[in-house]
């Protein structure tokens, strides 16, 4: 049997080369991180506007449980103990962390958005979120609609979040609504920022059409009489509103 020596010097080139390329391939996406240091940290925090943490506060929480990753090996950065740290904050509705080659650590955090501070008369003061959770109250709150009176939570999620809603939802009523009473009976009077009056919403339900007849009442009627002309706007009966003049 003759061996084909240049046949087979071909089949080996062939063999050295792959094997080249795959331990190539295989260095390039599995960059050696035993020789590399988290050089920096890059924290982005949507809607900080409406949110309740930011990138300095996220930093802090980190730097408390000892897994903020700056100047750390990254071999030791683990991206699932920063990812469950996270999110449980009650705060935190997702993050998730990865690893680049040149030795950052990126964080992507989505937080809960608060719509309603409640303040009750009957219990400790929480947030309730655009899902209608709640959240436990922190001094890192921004300039939200409040609600006063005595209510239970159930309430405050199942009746008064729907209307935090409407008046977020909506630019006029966003600059327009400052705060919601909930009154003995479980009605509910709102508390405008501009004048000394009170609307009477009356029942928690079809608030949207409440909203909308106040809103041509405003324009159409208060522009022309005074803001201050009124103490109490009631809009709780379809197709009217009454109004109480200031003794």
């Amino acid at each position: 049997m003759t061996i084909n020596w240049k046949q087979t010097l071909f089949v080996l080139a062939d063999i050295i080369v792959a094997a080249y390329l795959l331990l190539a391939i295989t260095a390039f996406n599995q960059p050696e991180e035993k020789a590399t240091v988290c050089s920096e940290v890059n924290i982005h925090v949507g809607d900080q506007q409406n949110g309740l943490l930011s990138p300095a506060e996220v930093k802090r929480l980190l730097q408390q449980q000892r897994l903020y990753p700056l100047g750390q090996p990254m071999q030791f950065v683990s991206m699932r103990d920063i990812e469950d740290a996270l999110t449980a904050n009650p705060y935190v509705e997702s993050a998730q962390c990865y690893k680049t080659q040149n030795g950052h650590v990126n964080i992507v955090l989505v937080q809960r958005q608060p719509i309603l501070h409640v303040m009750p008369s009957n219990d400790v003061q929480y947030y309730v979120d655009m899902q209608g959770d709640i959240l436990p109250h922190t001094q890192l709150a921004g300039n939200l609609l409040v609600a006063t009176g005595t209510m239970e939570r159930s309430y405050a999620q199942k009746r008064l979040a729907p209307i935090a809603r409407l008046i977020l939802g909506d630019q006029f009523w966003r600059s327009q609504a400052e705060q919601l009473n909930v009154l003995p009976d479980g009605t509910v009077e709102l508390i405008p920022r501009v004048g000394d009056n009170v609307i009477y919403l009356g029942p928690p339900v079809g608030v949207a059409k409440k909203l909308e007849r106040l809103r041509k009442f405003y324009k159409y009627g208060l522009c022309h009489a005074g803001w201050s002309r009124y103490q109490r706007i009631s809009v709780e009966f379809d197709n009217q509103i009454v109004c109480k003049r200031k003794s």
